[in-house]
């Protein structure tokens, strides 16, 4: 089968498909991780993709990663024996949240970013297009304030408020808004693959 027959219709370009070593169900790259053996026979995440040998997809879901963990799955797609760390799925989900925070910090730093519920609003209610960044842990109510007014609609709640906060330079960040463009599509799939692993969380209402 051609890994890349399939075709974004809005866009017109190939989407390359993989199969999880774990389901065995070919989906888009963009929601898999790929791993590679690296030295010393390591399970090593290549989260942008880079790193040479053969890869080794997976859903970008928490329970796909641990059962990789713990069923020999990676030995048996590599056809060698081994080692995969205790703790992959916590490994992964740090990585990802760190890729997610830098992403976010360059387009704050490209000027991509406006921070704060009412400047937020005002942005989403002129019409402009966005992505809402809604920290994890903060309040629903005000998320559903800003969606209602705004034009895109797309959410991502994947950080919580510090971490939030900490890729915007400060201490804790509820809401925010990353102008549609280059990175804002970059940022929609890192914390798309974000919410799949990380594990789930109680809202402490932090704020609205």
């Amino acid at each position: 089968m051609n890994k890349d027959r399939h075709r974004n219709r809005s866009e017109n370009k190939p989407i390359s498909l993989r199969k999880c070593i774990v389901t065995g169900e070919e989906q888009a790259k963009a929601n898999l991780i790929r791993f590679v053996v690296g030295p010393g026979d390591d399970i090593v995440p290549d989260l942008e993709e880079r790193l040479p040998g053969r890869g080794l997809w997976l859903s970008a879901d928490r329970d796909v990663l641990n059962t990789a963990s713990t069923k020999r799955v990676f030995a048996k797609a590599a056809r060698q024996k081994v080692n995969v760390p205790d703790n992959l799925a916590e490994r992964v989900e740090a990585l990802l949240a760190l890729r997610t925070m830098d992403l976010i910090g360059l387009a704050r730093r490209a000027g991509d970013v406006i921070c704060g519920f009412e400047k937020v609003r005002a942005f989403l209610k002129e019409g402009q297009n966005g992505i809402l960044l809604a920290a994890r842990d903060g309040a629903r109510g005000g998320r559903d304030k800003l969606l209602a007014s705004g034009s895109d609609k797309v959410e991502l709640d994947g950080l919580n408020s510090g971490e939030l906060g900490q890729a915007l330079g400060r201490e804790q960040v509820v809401h925010a808004v990353v102008a549609s463009g280059p990175l804002a599509k970059r940022i929609r799939r890192e914390m798309g693959r974000l919410n799949g692993v990380r594990a789930a969380v109680d809202h402490l209402k932090v704020g609205e």
